[in-house]
């Protein structure tokens, strides 16, 4: 595919005359990536931090500047970083601060650092942690349980409001592709909960019966975060897999994942706040043409899933039901989003497909936000997600691809991400290996979403169709000159 054409805005001006390309610097040690070279946009840079680990999901970093890790149905590890720009590296062994085989996804820590948080199918767990030791110095206890059957989509995200002190947000998504029990509020299944942590008793919380709810009828939002100015609570959503309108398929391009907003913690009201976003019915449409009567739907409204009928019907779906803030192309699989300090940025990671005949995702996108707590993009566009860093060659994905899970920011406003399917943690820093938390625009001329950046030139590396719808219903940076405002 053609290369993306970016030109990337940091929030200082400067003179068109003090206009250069900056040359990166050569890291003196590297770390091969285990598959192809990331695909970089230019003006920034990617390297391999550390590898080895065993399908690393969310990532945190402690007060110490070391990065904690959860490897999925292992525990928590950490890991000591050393070196400077992009040429951050791991250093020394891998410390274990809790093994649990039952934790799986979700990780937070206390604003001072001292409390631990991870989760599992069944429960959200804490502990007391020294930093300058990397170890926990209690056992577990339990905050949130009582999450119900433990089938299908198992991962529990974990968010702490920065704006609403003990505030822990929790994610717990559907059992099936298409779940029944979602229509019913009461289960919880399908939904995001605040609870708050400063009050949690010796028993903990019911998943089910207690906290606040954010929205329900969200199929599977593994991605939450909080946007710093407005303290507006936003999701990313997995959505349905082998999807039918009527009596046709029309899986491979719709329905769109979904970029979903939540109202607030810090008391700022929210009319819709606690309100449905249509799953198990109702979904976002994202390849408009593909769908059997279409009429009145545009990207990203509600539609309705099977045949239509009294209850079950697209103005149903369009009056009683929350639409994304933003969609993107299907089957990406978006698993985590941070926001830059100012507001004016939001980073995702597209896991990748796998029901589909032509992969898409598995890449790390930014969405322009207005500094404000919305997104610049209209509700219907097909552009806001700018690839930031992708695999070269989708046709190798996903077994030869990394896959993006969870991210984190340093102090020095570097962006880390895991790679559960290869092991690996990755940077992402500016192309002279300085900081990407301001990045306030990265604007591409006239491509599409899902269109790769150029690959590096200079590194090498060594469900069935539905019956029914309960059951299916730079490396371094190219040669392309750069307009920079630094």
């Amino acid at each position: 595919m053609a290369s993306r054409r970016l030109t990337i805005l940091f929030s200082i001006a400067f003179t068109a005359s003090a206009q250069s390309v900056i040359v990166p610097s050569a890291c003196t040690s590297t770390i091969a990536p285990q598959n192809a070279a990331p695909s970089v946009a230019p003006g920034f840079r990617v390297e391999v931090v550390a590898n080895n680990l065993a399908r690393p999901r969310s990532i945190q970093f402690d007060l110490e500047g070391a990065l904690l890790i959860v490897e999925q149905s292992r525990g928590v590890r950490r890991i000591r970083l050393s070196g400077d720009g992009s040429c951050v590296r791991q250093n020394g062994d891998v410390q274990n601060v809790t093994d649990n085989a039952s934790l799986n996804h979700g990780l937070a820590l206390s604003e001072d650092g001292r409390t631990l948080y991870a989760s599992s199918a069944s429960a959200v767990y804490a502990w007391d942690y020294d930093a300058s030791q990397g170890q926990t110095t209690s056992g577990s206890r339990q905050v949130v349980g009582d999450f119900g059957p433990a089938d299908g989509h198992v991962t529990r995200t974990l968010l702490l409001s920065q704006m609403v002190t003990g505030m822990l947000l929790v994610s717990r998504g559907s059992g099936p592709n298409v779940d029944p029990r979602a229509r019913d509020r009461s289960t919880a299944i399908s939904t995001i909960k605040a609870f708050n942590v400063t009050n949690a008793t010796s028993e903990g919380y019911s998943y089910i019966n207690d906290g606040l709810l954010l929205g329900w009828g969200l199929r599977n939002s593994v991605g939450v975060g909080e946007e710093p100015v407005s303290g507006g609570i936003y999701s990313v959503e997995n959505s349905v897999d082998n999807f039918q309108r009527g009596t046709k398929l029309i899986n491979e391009n719709n329905p769109g994942e979904e970029m979903n907003f939540h109202g607030y913690l810090n008391g700022t009201q929210y009319e819709q706040q606690g309100g449905n976003y249509g799953y198990p019915t109702c979904y976002a449409a994202w390849n408009v043409s593909e769908i059997p009567e279409n009429q009145g739907i545009s990207v990203g409204s509600q539609f309705a899933i099977g045949s239509q009928n009294d209850t079950v019907n697209d103005g149903n779906c369009r009056d009683e039901h929350i639409a994304p803030r933003l969609t993107f192309q299907a089957h990406m699989a978006p698993l985590d989003v941070k926001f830059n300090t100012n507001g004016t940025g939001a980073w995702v990671s597209f896991h990748g497909s796998w029901n589909r005949e032509d992969p898409v995702g598995y890449k790390i996108s930014f969405i322009q936000f207005d500094g404000n707590g919305s997104p610049t993009a209209a509700a219907n566009s097909t552009t806001a997600a700018i690839d930031i860093v992708s695999n070269p060659d989708l046709s190798e994905c996903p077994d030869n691809c990394f896959r993006p899970a969870g991210l984190a920011w340093d102090s020095q406003g570097r962006l880390f991400f895991s790679s559960d399917a290869t092991g690996e943690i990755y940077v992402i820093t500016r192309e002279d290996g300085s900081s990407v938390n301001t990045v306030s625009e990265v604007s591409s001329s006239g491509t599409t979403t899902g269109t790769s950046a150029a690959p590096s030139p200079t590194v090498s590396s060594n469900a069935a169709v539905m019956q029914n719808w309960q059951d299916a219903s730079i490396w371094s940076v190219g040669a392309a000159a750069l307009a920079m405002l630094l």
